[in-house]
C-alpha cells in the first residue's frame, strides 16, 4: 500500500482550480506530522494554513516553479493551486534555522503523502523569499518560512521513466504537456 502510495505522489504543477482545499483538509494534513520523527523530538514548526482566495493570490506570485523548464510559465493559467502550507520554525522553540532542515522535509513529505491519500496533490516549493513570505502574511519574526508546500487537485499527467547509468535525470513535458520524471534503477543505486 505504501509503495503503491508513493509512485502516485507526485509534485504536481497543474491544478484544477474549481475544487478548493478547505481548512479542514489542511488540518488533516498538518495533524498528520505530529506523528512524523522529529530530531531529538523537539518539533520546532508551525503551520500557516493559506485557502482562502485573496490569501493564495499572495502566496502565488512569491513562488518559483520548474527551473528546469524555462519555457514554460508553470503552473499554467487557470491551474494555481488552490492552497497552501507554509512550515515555519518558531524561533523561539529553536533558534538554529540550519539544525532542523531535514525535519522540514520529514513534515512536508508527511502532509503530501497525506493529500494523495486523500485524492489531492502538492509539491514542494523551495525557491521563495523567506522575508517577502513572511512579509506578505504579517508573520511575527520569530516565525520563519521553510518551505512552502502547494496542494490541489492535481490536473496534469505525470509519468515515471527509468533510466540507466549517465542518462539524463532533468524531468521535461511532450508536446502534450505531459510531465515526464526519470527516476534512476534500483540496481543502480545500491552499492
Amino acid at each position: 500500500m505504501l509503495k503503491e502510495l508513493l509512485k502516485k505522489s507526485r509534485s504536481y504543477r497543474g491544478y484544477d482550480e474549481s475544487r478548493r482545499i478547505t481548512r479542514e483538509e489542511l488540518m488533516e494534513m498538518v495533524d498528520s506530522t505530529r506523528f512524523a520523527p522529529s530530531s531529538m523530538n523537539v518539533q520546532p514548526f508551525q503551520y500557516l494554513l493559506v485557502y482562502e482566495k485573496e490569501d493564495t493570490d499572495k502566496i502565488q506570485p512569491l513562488t518559483g516553479w520548474a527551473m528546469n523548464l524555462p519555457d514554460y510559465d508553470l503552473p499554467h493559467p487557470g491551474k494555481c493551486p488552490t492552497a497552501f502550507i507554509i512550515i515555519c520554525q518558531n524561533t523561539e522553540w529553536a533558534p538554529d534555522l540550519k539544525r532542523y532542515i531535514r525535519d522540514v522535509g520529514i513534515v512536508a513529505q508527511t502532509m503530501i503523502l497525506r493529500a494523495t491519500e486523500m485524492g489531492l496533490g502538492g509539491i514542494m516549493i523551495g525557491s521563495f523569499n523567506p522575508k517577502r513570505v513572511a512579509e506578505a502574511m504579517n508573520l511575527p519574526e520569530t516565525i520563519v518560512p521553510m518551505l512552502v508546500v502547494a496542494f490541489g487537485k492535481p490536473d496534469e499527467e505525470i509519468v515515471l521513466t527509468e533510466v540507466g547509468p549517465g542518462e539524463n535525470l532533468k524531468y521535461y513535458r511532450d508536446e502534450n504537456d505531459v510531465h515526464y520524471v526519470p527516476k534512476r534503477r534500483l540496481e543502480d543505486i545500491v552499492l
